[in-house]
């Protein structure tokens, strides 16, 4: 192979890494498309976007698609969304639909909200189209005890101006479940809410349930209404069962009272017949002093043991008799 050679296939093999090069560094194609589009783009700001670490195709597209549908922007707003780490494609197709839809929504406030964390787009169409929040059944009790569950749809539509800030769709079914929770329990009867359930929709629908939020709420309608329990009388049971085991300890407390009392008295019987009983062990003691001092007499003594004989004489003639030796 010829130096010639050799030094042409070298000119052109590094020609054509050096257009590979470029081609990937610089987009071209891009560019051609966004002239195509009317949208003017230099190239050297295409470059830029590389430079700075920016997807050229995040922010030409987007703005192809604006310029396309009327809406002026340009790509310093665009790149400097892209760099807050905003979704620049989601933005610009809100703006569109808020355009479309003759909503008032300015690039700032879209981008704003984008980068709270909410989906702008979704917010317009919501805008558009309101949306139907169901809550779970919500129990509430009637001042009869009766237990009462509903089940409430919620219209609600976004509320751009609140966005950013703004409570979202569970504040809504939180409120709305206390609105109902209260509505019931001011009933007197149960009846009343299951005759008239559209009151609950207007007692709610008067407490502005939507300040600070995010949405209008359009309507709430009752989606379905059911009985529950009958929490009353539950109540009432429970209280009577803890009447009956504060009773039955009460009662418990004076029966250990009674028994502790009964053996006290037992205890104190037993003392006075151990002190009869030592009282009566002395008398034959005095009997014997007495006769060792001349001071009771042998016939006194047997006078004594007559009427002891015929005490116990009587007290045996006046037991009861037993039933067994009655038969026999």
């Amino acid at each position: 192979m010829t130096p010639e050679l050799l030094t042409t296939l070298l000119i052109t093999g590094g020609g054509l890494i050096a257009l590979a090069v470029f081609f990937t560094f610089v987009p071209v194609g891009l560019w051609i498309s966004s002239f195509a589009a009317g949208v003017h783009v230099s190239i050297f700001t295409l470059i830029g976007m590389r430079l700075r670490r920016v997807i050229p195709s995040k922010i030409v597209n987007p703005l192809i698609k604006a310029v396309k549908a009327g809406i002026e922007l340009n790509t310093n707003q665009l790149e400097s969304h892209f760099l807050a780490g905003g979704n620049v494609d989601r933005v610009v197709n809100a703006l569109i639909a808020a355009h479309r839809a003759n909503i008032e929504l300015s690039f700032e406030r879209a981008a704003a909200i984008d980068l709270a964390g909410r989906n702008v787009l979704e917010a317009v169409q919501m805008s558009v189209n309101p949306k139907v929040i169901e809550t779970p059944f919500i129990a509430g009790v009637a001042m009869d005890g009766i237990e009462v569950k509903a089940k409430a749809r919620i219209t609600v539509r976004a509320n751009i101006d609140r966005l950013v800030g703004g409570a979202g769709e569970e504040t809504i079914i939180a409120r709305v479940g206390e609105g109902v929770v209260s509505t019931i329990g001011s009933q007197n009867n149960h009846k009343h809410v299951l005759e008239n359930p559209d009151m609950i929709s207007r007692t709610v629908l008067t407490k502005g349930l939507d300040s600070g939020t995010a949405f209008e709420i359009l309507s709430i309608d009752i989606a379905d209404i059911d009985i529950g329990k009958n929490i009353g009388a539950v109540l009432q049971t429970d209280q009577a069962e803890a009447d009956k085991k504060i009773a039955q300890a009460k009662a418990e407390e004076r029966r250990a009272m009674a028994i502790a009392r009964e053996q006290e008295m037992k205890s104190s019987v037993e003392e006075m017949r151990a002190k009869v009983v030592g009282a009566e062990a002395e008398v034959p003691l005095a009997m014997a002093e007495a006769l060792r001092n001349g001071k009771l007499g042998v016939m006194d003594y047997v006078n004594y043991l007559n009427v002891q004989a015929d005490t116990e004489m009587r007290k045996a003639i006046g037991a009861p008799v037993d039933s067994e030796s009655d038969s026999e």
